[in-house]
């Protein structure tokens, strides 16, 4: 019966979230309306909203997403083409649990793990 998944991460900066999700990530905003204090972004099948959380301290920021894809690899390197920092903790990697994965911290330290299933 569940069809789908849309994470809500705090945000302190809507045109901050919005630039580094379109230019670093290539994502899209999702929608062509402009909800005061809420974004919706989107890429392939997936959706991230955000929510406004002004006093957010970002060093307490614990939100977290782990994106699944076909290709991690050409995913890595195209956020490395578009300057993209990679977590220095989850560089592109297999792990003893069959994924190979990395992560990117947005503007708000939301932790975005990216990962494909690696059939042994």
């Amino acid at each position: 019966m569940l069809t789908a998944i849309n994470p809500k991460l705090p945000m302190r900066d809507k045109n901050i979230t919005r630039e580094f999700y379109i230019h670093k990530l290539g994502f899209s905003e999702f929608g062509s309306a402009d909800y005061d204090g809420y974004l919706m972004m989107e890429k392939d099948q997936i959706q991230i909203h955000f929510f406004e959380f002004k006093k957010l301290d970002p060093k307490e920021n614990y939100g977290q997403v782990y994106i699944r894809t076909d290709n991690v690899d050409q995913l890595h390197q195209y956020l490395l083409d578009h300057k993209t920092s990679i977590h220095p903790n989850g560089p592109l990697e297999t792990k003893p649990w069959g994924q190979k994965e990395f992560s990117v911290l947005d503007p708000d330290n939301n932790l975005l793990t990216f990962g494909e299933t690696i059939l042994e």
